[in-house]
């Protein structure tokens, strides 16, 4: 009988590793195929293909571990004081999806289903190689995960609270340093002022590259796609993030000589969209793909996955050990559009601050079912951003592939819309120009 068992779940996982490399490996065969993308992606490409189809544990130096997050709140910088790496565990995976839908509650969000998925098959590599695991509470369905991920590895949890009144912001100081003792427990390595300072350093030159890349982007328009900025942007999740920081410098290198010569993606004006709410996870790219095959360009991305997770760096106006971790939890919380917060008029400003910077025509206001604390902000966005005159459109999705063609036609016809609502506009600028 026992013998019979460990038959059906060796083919099982067999039928869910072939499942999942599949589509992994699709999804990046058409991020490599999608014209226009600038020198340096491959080793973006190349991240995402270790993790996912070739099934490898992060790169790293010999004898460093890892430390799982599943938030852009836990601070990289105190992982890697602890001489450890951190790598995000936020998962866009159908198969593993699939398989955590019959683990946790049905209305679980889909990132939550994936995670429960690689915890229960235990076959990704990056998520079975952890020494600890960083939990930062945003919502119900995170603080459920996290005591099923205690199962498999040991896990702390970070209270996010809901608002960031001072006192609030000093309960979570006293978090990170709960956080740095744990680090400490874990690696058996000292976080000193040093190691700290120099966490710093490693995490800010990837940020340096960012904003160059930002910068870059609202430069010129048309230079990138917003497929290829998201795999470059999900691709931090794997990589050290000086070695991320450095392959990001190339193609801003790249960028730079495009800007040169006026080399963009496109001679047409494509309908310039900003995404933003749940999450874009590799390899769940389905939508970014779909705007740009339909006939837009996404030229702004603010979501958690995407920029907002390391466009603010730290700001140390204290220079001791305690200003260090106090400007990190600070960093965490004050600037952070995240809707687990009660008032959330930052993110608003933040949507509408893009919106003018990338010069942005129309809005996809992504949620991923289950997902409720971004479905609840979307009717407010929507109103704030028609006072705009910016159209916006909620697309509700999941992880699997079966409603990829009601999307394709929703997106269509968004776009269309907004080339009508452009052409008056046009037509106005014509006649003056006489």
């Amino acid at each position: 009988m026992d013998r019979d068992a460990d038959k059906r779940k060796e083919r099982q996982d067999r039928r869910f590793i072939k499942r999942e490399t599949q589509t992994a490996a699709k999804y990046l065969r058409r991020l490599r195929e999608l014209p226009g993308a600038p020198e340096g992606m491959e080793p973006f490409y190349q991240a995402l293909e270790r993790i996912y189809v070739q099934l490898q544990a992060v790169e790293r130096e010999a004898g460093r571990k890892t430390v799982g997050t599943y938030c852009v709140m836990t601070p990289p910088e105190l992982v890697y004081a602890a001489g450890a790496v951190p790598v995000k565990l936020c998962s866009g995976d159908y198969t593993a999806f699939s398989v955590g839908d019959g683990v946790v509650a049905r209305d679980a969000c889909p990132l939550v289903k994936a995670v429960a998925g690689f915890q229960q098959t235990g076959l990704m590599p990056a998520y079975a190689d952890c020494a600890l695991m960083v939990v930062p509470v945003t919502c119900d369905c995170k603080k459920k995960i996290a005591g099923l991920l205690a199962d498999q590895c040991e896990v702390m949890t970070l209270h996010v609270p809901a608002s960031r009144e001072d006192v609030d912001i000093e309960d979570f100081v006293t978090q990170l340093y709960v956080l740095m003792e744990k680090l400490e427990e874990v690696t058996g390595s000292r976080i000193s002022y040093q190691s700290l300072a120099e966490g710093f350093g490693k995490v800010g030159y990837a940020q340096y590259e960012l904003s160059e890349f930002i910068r870059l982007k609202k430069e010129m328009l048309y230079l990138i796609r917003g497929s290829h900025a998201m795999a470059i942007m999900n691709a931090a999740s794997y990589m050290p993030a000086d070695v991320w920081g450095e392959a990001l410098g190339a193609v801003n290198q790249s960028l730079r000589k495009k800007i040169a010569q006026k080399e963009a993606v496109t001679s047409k004006k494509l309908p310039r969209i900003l995404l933003t709410g749940s999450p874009v996870v590799f390899p769940n790219v389905k939508i970014p793909l779909l705007v740009e095959e339909a006939g837009g360009i996404v030229a702004g991305d603010e979501t958690c996955m995407g920029e907002r997770g390391m466009w603010d760096p730290a700001v140390i106006t204290d220079d001791s050990f305690d200003g260090m971790i106090r400007a990190l939890a600070n960093r965490a919380l004050r600037p952070c559009p995240c809707p687990s917060f009660a008032d959330n008029a930052r993110r608003i400003y933040r949507l509408k601050q893009l919106i003018q910077e990338n010069r942005i025509q129309g809005v996809i206001y992504h949620v991923l079912r289950g997902c409720l604390v971004y479905d609840y902000e979307y009717k407010r966005i929507e109103e704030e951003l028609g006072s705009l005159g910016i159209p916006v459109i909620r697309l509700e999705s999941d992880y699997n592939e079966e409603d990829i063609e009601q999307l394709r036609i929703r997106i269509e016809a968004f776009i269309e819309l907004i080339k009508l609502k452009q052409a008056p506009e046009k037509a106005r600028a014509a006649e003056r120009s006489f």
